[in-house]
């Protein structure tokens, strides 16, 4: 079973966005995995999503509004096996606070896809409720490309290639 935390800033936005698209995209694929969402900073701890990430996860049938927001810890680094990061700034961040003995992969998200054209998933924070469809639209491409390398490495663990 993989373990996947999904990290920006404020935990608020992208990471619970994030967490909800890919937990729908890997349920509905029949991916064994855990998940859970972090910020690098504590702005917003305790608090549930931003309500536009909330209207625009629903109106593509994900339910994000029950995740509360939580800073990064230490532990993070043991208890998963990849770390999913929006923004170049938090990768820093992670970087900076990694532990030596870590054994989760670190990487930006927007890796998964590089077709994108895009190597960054936005803050769209600051901005009106089309950033937040378009969150939802980057991160949707990211999923379904983490779903077919997990599916791929599945098949290869079993001696069989997923159809």
């Amino acid at each position: 079973m993989t373990r996947i935390l999904y990290v920006c800033m404020g935990n608020i936005c992208r990471s619970p966005t994030a967490k909800g698209v890919f937990d729908a995209t890997l349920r509905e694929r029949g991916i064994a995995f855990e998940s859970a969402s972090a910020g690098t900073h504590e702005y917003h701890v305790g608090r549930r999503p931003d309500a536009r990430a909330i209207r625009a996860a629903s109106a593509v049938g994900i339910d994000i509004a029950d995740d509360i927001a939580r800073q990064v810890a230490e532990n993070d680094f043991h208890a998963f096996d990849r770390i999913f990061v929006m923004d170049r700034a938090n990768f820093e961040v992670l970087a900076r606070i990694r532990p030596a003995d870590a054994r989760a992969e670190v990487r930006l998200i927007m890796e998964l896809v590089p077709e994108y054209g895009l190597d960054e998933v936005p803050d769209p924070y600051y901005g009106g409720d089309d950033g937040f469809v378009r969150v939802i639209d980057m991160l949707q491409a990211a999923a379904l490309a983490l779903a077919e390398e997990l599916a791929s490495a599945a098949g290869r663990e079993r001696g069989t290639t997923p159809e």
